[in-house]
């Protein structure tokens, strides 16, 4: 079970080494300007091994619990799915649900690991394999793998690294687990913290925040939701910026640094380098000044 890129790696490992019964996905989605109705990343990959896919809106829709009872799995290796799985189906396999989080619980627990990692500045992250019980994870954990985050490093690049982390420490566990040699140790529920879904409103940057804040919102949010701001009516979405410390403009006002569009934070200026208006390609910063003119220091 699984959904985005995070999960192929998973899925290529179980697929070389191990008998796939069926790989169950998010249904296909509306993406991209065209709103193009298009497969997630795992549908396609288990399409190439040949694999029965399933998309169901809901595990509990009708025939969704019996297809898995078909099926009839030694376990479920879950990675990144995407919906909540409940106690029949978490107790359907001898060997249970086997989850590879991108996280080292119970450090970031919940949808967004990996973005929650980079905004709160955190200088490690690594994956966790867990046996998933009905809690959101909070089961036992297998075995853990840390990883350093580079300094800057997107959610895109970090969540690349610790899919193909996390397919190589499930490589190095699997046969562990099914063949009884590793015992699970209990997560210290004390030290837990909470990683919640991202939304397309977390993108907007707000300039009372420091710079150092409004970098890691780029880096965790690139490219989805991607962080923007408002410019005379105009969505500006920032892809890479730097800060300069200390800064010469007031909170949210608009100004130049050597060269490039600047606009003040409560401690800095965020100096933009690379950033996309709305309905454009992504541009340099000293492009966007050549085309836009009401760029001001005000």
């Amino acid at each position: 079970m699984g959904s985005p890129d995070f999960a192929v790696p998973t899925l290529e490992f179980l697929a070389g080494n191990f008998t796939i019964k069926g790989v169950v996905t998010q249904p296909d989605r509306p993406a991209g300007r065209g709103k193009v109705l298009t497969p997630p990343p795992v549908k396609l990959s288990a399409l190439q091994y040949g694999l029965e896919v399933i998309q169901p809106t809901r595990l509990r829709d009708l025939g969704v619990f019996e297809k898995l009872q078909e099926w009839n799995p030694d376990a479920i290796i879950v990675a990144a799915f995407g919906q909540i799985l409940r106690e029949n189906v978490l107790n359907l396999p001898p060997y249970g649900c086997i989850n590879v989080h991108a996280s080292l619980l119970p450090r970031w627990r919940g949808a967004a690991p990996i973005q929650a990692a980079i905004l709160s500045g955190d200088e490690v992250t690594g994956i966790t394999i867990m046996q998933m019980d009905a809690g959101i994870d909070t089961g036992r954990i297998f075995s853990q793998k840390e990883l350093p985050i580079k300094e800057n490093e997107t959610g895109i690049e970090l969540g690349n690294r610790l899919a193909k982390l996390g397919a190589e420490l499930l490589g190095e566990t699997l046969l562990r687990i099914l063949t009884g040699q590793l015992p699970t140790f209990p997560q210290d529920d004390s030290l837990a913290t909470y990683a919640p879904k991202i939304e397309k409103s977390m993108g907007e940057l707000d300039f009372s925040h420091s710079s150092a804040q409004l970098l890691r919102n780029i880096r965790a949010f690139y490219p989805w939701p991607g962080t923007q701001f408002n410019l005379d009516g105009q969505v500006i979405k920032v892809i890479k910026a730097r800060a300069v410390l200390p800064g010469i403009l007031f909170p949210g006002k608009r100004g130049l640094h050597e060269g490039l569009p600047a606009i003040g934070t409560s401690d800095g200026d965020l100096v933009i380098e690379e950033l996309q208006p709305a309905g454009k390609k992504p541009m340099s910063g000293k492009a966007f000044l050549q085309g836009f003119k009401n760029w001001e220091i005000r």
